[in-house]
């Protein structure tokens, strides 16, 4: 008994944990294809690469497959739910089932958290779940908006259209937020870089010059002693030049995390002459998408609504959003309670109307989509051509004030020797 037992817990612990192959093949269409997989043997690995349309010519056993966990690293990226959407869709639109789709994905995932969730949803797909409830188990991964365009792909089937536009919609939105932390790479450079010689100037430089200016006697100029009792306060008192930053960062974001902050934040950005602009043609380019992406999808208006609110990211238009819905649901349409909120410009007001008018709200909506990513885009490239001389002008003001402060003396020394 005890060995059989011994048997059962070494065959359980062997299945459990699979070994890992690496593999190289040839689609149908002459495409070089490799990856990882794991499996019982070698065969196994052949046979699974035959039934996805791949024929094996390499299959090789991997011992490298150590998985390094380190703080903050692991953790699913829009880049792996992106590919796992393409790769998913084209899968089910080959006519592979669910499961075996769902196993040959996970189990060559690179990210070892993505791959323990795919699994785990696989398991949950056997068990008699449907894909939606599946995901919807894993709201970190698979947020409202990709679980509600799964179910109504599952209920009308058509999975793989829908899963397509999810690619395509994923891939549009991290396209916009690249451009707008694009936007803010150049200025942050510069801003630390003005920040580092800043205190480089004071702690290390200004000392230099004090000592060989008290070596030569008088009274320092205004400018000059400034600076000096400026690098004097750094270097004695500097965990406040620390913590009065770190402080004011933290109860900005304490600030933020309150409903009231967050709120008077939002409405505060839209106002902002400078970024106001970009950031409301970033959220209109946003909710435009993903409303046409739901209601070309079958979700109901209402239940699409609701989702695109908790998406907006912008408390100000969040409740706009949801204005609009509720007047939707009193029986109007959407265009005069769109109008009323202020939030949105005439023009994609009269647009969503005229779409709605024709019964092609959808694809008005993808119109307005596209352009106001192109607004996007033009918005950026002014915001970036018009920060770049400000904050050059701020690094050259904090360099030039530090050399003509340090200089006035010697200038003094030499009229008082002449």
């Amino acid at each position: 008994m005890a060995q059989a037992a011994a048997n059962l817990t070494s065959k359980a612990a062997v299945a459990a944990k699979l070994p890992v192959f690496k593999w190289s093949g040839k689609t149908r269409q002459g495409e070089t294809r490799s990856g990882t997989m794991e499996a019982g043997d070698a065969a196994a690995v052949r046979a699974r690469l035959q039934q996805m349309g791949i024929e094996p010519a390499s299959v090789r056993r991997s011992f490298g497959n150590l998985e390094l966990k380190l703080p903050g690293i692991g953790g699913v990226t829009t880049k792996d739910i992106l590919v796992f959407t393409r790769q998913f869709s084209v899968m089910i639109d080959a006519g592979l089932p669910l499961v075996q789709a769902l196993e040959i994905i996970g189990t060559q995932a690179d990210n070892p958290a993505f791959r323990k969730v795919l699994l785990a949803v696989k398991s949950k797909v056997e068990a008699g779940s449907t894909f939606a409830d599946a995901l919807a188990e894993h709201p970190k991964v698979f947020d409202d908006l990709f679980v509600q365009l799964v179910r109504a792909g599952e209920i009308g089937g058509i999975l793989d259209t829908i899963l397509n536009r999810l690619g395509a919609y994923i891939e549009k939105n991290e396209k916009l937020k690249r451009r707008v932390k694009g936007a803010m790479v150049y200025p942050s450079i510069v801003l630390t870089v003005a920040v580092g010689v800043t205190v480089v100037l004071l702690a290390f430089v200004t000392p230099t010059f004090e000592k060989m200016f008290k070596d030569f006697g008088g009274a320092m100029p205004a400018p000059t002693q400034f600076l000096i009792d400026l690098s004097h306060g750094l270097r004695r008192n500097w965990y406040w030049f620390v913590g009065v930053p770190t402080g004011l960062i933290a109860g900005f974001k304490a600030m933020l995390s309150t409903k009231r902050g967050r709120e008077g934040w939002d409405a505060t950005i839209l106002k902002a002459p400078v970024f106001g602009p970009l950031v409301r043609k970033v959220a209109v380019a946003r909710f435009t998408r993903t409303l046409a992406t739901m209601l070309s999808s079958g979700v109901p208006i209402l239940d699409a609504l609701d989702i695109v609110s908790r998406s907006a990211g912008n408390k100000t238009i969040e409740a706009a959003i949801r204005h609009v819905r509720t007047k939707i649901s009193e029986g109007k349409n959407i265009a005069q309670p769109l109008a009323e909120t202020k939030v949105f410009p005439p023009m994609v007001v009269q647009m969503i109307g005229v779409g709605e008018a024709t019964g092609a709200m959808d694809a008005m909506l993808s119109k307005i989509a596209d352009f106001y990513d192109d607004e996007v885009d033009v918005g950026v490239a002014a915001l970036t051509s018009m920060i770049e001389p400000v904050m050059m002008v701020v690094l050259g003001g904090v360099v030039g004030g530090f050399l003509v402060a340090m200089y006035l003396p010697i200038f003094s020394i030499a009229g008082n020797i002449k």
